[in-house]
């Protein structure tokens, strides 16, 4: 083993150092977001929301749930936990070898589970989407795609070891960037099979002529299906030189027993069910949206996607820069230190979600038009959409808290308590989609909404246990959130205003009606923020160092 980077040092900086890391993490997350807007406007313009483009969002769920739970969600925490505390009490050397066990043991579990996942795609689909079955082809060629997709689960996994060992050693900004060579593999490896499989296509789309052919709509979103892995190939790879320059390198060892793989194991276990809820309950509102037609499964994708990136700007980012402090503060047995650094994170999260969340309520039909009607994404799919949309909103500081408390409860070997909440939100998840579904006739809104139910109560729960844990998250923390919320509703009246007063002078539809509004109410609602917030005491945190 080649000689490595010295441990990182201990923390300071307080809230700064946690939004300056952020920042660098958020910059990825945003080229990745941005570049996912364009994979799913590629998507949008060349299958609208229908057949392919329903099979194929089911298809690739199946293996992006098993990769947000087990890769990027319980693998992620459980082996940055146990690789920090290695490398805090043993040294880089073991912590090194350690990563070589879980990377080699995690190539032969998850290797295992791909080739099970291609042998029983049909039962996978059918248990998903069993309403796929009543439309001619719709379970047949989600199945063939669940196959082709399936291993992109062992290539994310292995991204996942390589992204904690990154940030624990506080390297932030390759592993956040590494899921935009994702989304630009998908578009560039997605068009080009496209070409080679189904070269009429594209031609037919737009010469007005798609759809006439179900068999080339069926090669093409196929062709998709193999970008996804080429994307997922890239995801890996861009990591590669950076795991080099801190100092990994790999050796062909396996030893079942060694204590800390059966710490990241024994972690694993608890924590899969516990980062389950929000994904869990994804895959069960597809079940439901299965029996309400074409349409309302590319709905909640579309409206979906746009929670992502918030989610991944704010939440995301903010955890995984907590994580590794926070498992620091547990290793040296500062337990006051990790309260406070998860407050700090809490508050910064409720600073930049309760606007976007706002925003995203309000203005979801510019939203979502600018970027998905094109081609065969009509209006009436955008309504939709934006409707499932600002249902989602109402949980999106639910779903960016838990991605900070969960990981602080692993942080303290602690992944029963994750783990129990959320075994009860998913049930509440399916007890609310059968009242919103079946008995009050909500549709696709009902499902949105029940999933953000069950992320603000899940949240809730985990903040209660944890503060009573290690005591209070922060100072104020009651007074700093009531006035972030007051700050959001000025900035959202005001932008709803000036847009009530705007929009009868701009296009009555389109693009260009979209673009416009969206270019009067975001420096309205920006402006409007920074001020309320500077009246309000509320302190905007600075991402440069000061000279």
């Amino acid at each position: 083993m080649v000689a490595a980077a010295a441990p990182p040092p201990p923390e300071s900086g307080g809230r700064r150092q946690l939004a300056r890391r952020a920042g660098l993490v958020s910059a990825g997350v945003l080229a990745s977001r941005i570049l996912g807007l364009v994979r799913e406007q590629t998507f949008a313009v060349l299958f609208g929301a229908g057949r392919e483009l329903d099979a194929f969002v089911t298809a690739f769920r199946i293996p992006n749930l098993m990769r947000d739970l087990f890769a990027e969600g319980a693998l992620s925490a459980a082996f940055v936990t146990t690789f920090t505390q290695r490398m805090e009490k043993d040294g880089t050397a073991s912590a090194w070898r350690l990563a070589n066990l879980v990377v080699n043991a995690l190539a032969v579990v998850v290797g295992l589970v791909t080739l099970l996942g291609i042998c029983f795609a049909p039962a996978l689909v059918d248990f998903i989407a069993p309403g796929f079955a009543e439309i001619p082809g719709k379970t047949e060629l989600t199945v063939t795609m669940t196959r082709i997709m399936f291993p992109f689960l062992l290539l994310v996994a292995l991204a996942a070891v390589a992204m904690g060992v990154l940030n624990t050693c506080n390297v932030f900004g390759v592993p956040a960037a590494a899921s935009a060579f994702f989304n630009l593999g998908s578009i560039v490896g997605g068009v080009g099979a496209m070409a080679w499989i189904a070269p009429g296509y594209i031609t037919g789309v737009f010469g007005g002529h798609a759809g006439t052919d179900p068999a080339a709509a069926a090669h093409a979103i196929t062709a998709m299906a193999i970008g996804t892995l080429v994307g997922g190939f890239l995801q890996l790879l861009v990591q590669v030189p950076a795991l080099y320059g801190v100092g990994f390198r790999w050796r062909p060892i396996l030893e079942p027993g060694d204590p800390g793989l059966r710490q990241v194991l024994r972690l694993m276990g608890p924590a899969t069910v516990g980062a389950a809820a929000v994904q869990v309950n994804v895959l069960v509102n597809s079940n439901f949206a299965s029996y309400l037609g074409d349409g309302p499964v590319s709905w909640l994708n579309v409206a979906f996607r746009f929670m992502q990136l918030p989610i991944g700007l704010f939440g995301v980012a903010l955890g995984t820069v907590a994580l590794p402090a926070v498992s620091r503060h547990r290793a040296r047995g500062d337990t006051a230190a990790l309260g406070r650094t998860v407050g700090q994170a809490l508050e910064l999260v409720a600073l930049l979600c309760l606007p976007a969340a706002a925003g995203l309520a309000v203005f979801g039909v510019p939203v979502i038009g600018l970027v998905y009607e094109h081609g065969r994404f009509g209006p009436a799919d955008t309504t939709a959409a934006a409707q499932a949309l600002a249902a989602y909103a109402v949980g999106l500081a639910g779903y960016a808290g838990i991605k900070v408390l969960a990981p602080a409860f692993y942080a303290l070997d602690d992944t029963r308590v994750p783990m129990l909440v959320s075994i009860l939100s998913i049930v509440t998840n399916f007890v609310l989609n059968w009242t919103f579904v079946r008995v009050l006739g909500f549709g696709h809104v009902g499902l949105a909404l029940s999933t953000s139910a069950v992320a603000l109560a899940n949240c809730a729960l985990l903040y209660g246990i944890l503060r009573r844990r290690v005591g209070p998250l922060g100072e104020r923390a009651g007074s700093a959130f009531v006035r972030i919320v007051a700050a959001a509703a000025v900035m959202i009246a005001a932008a709803a205003a000036v847009d009530a007063v705007a929009s009868p002078l701009f296009p009555a539809a389109g693009t260009a009606r979209h673009a416009l509004r969206l270019l009067v109410a975001i420096p309205v609602s920006g402006a409007v923020l920074w001020s309320a917030a500077r009246v309000l005491g509320i302190p905007v945190p600075r991402l440069r160092r000061r000279p």
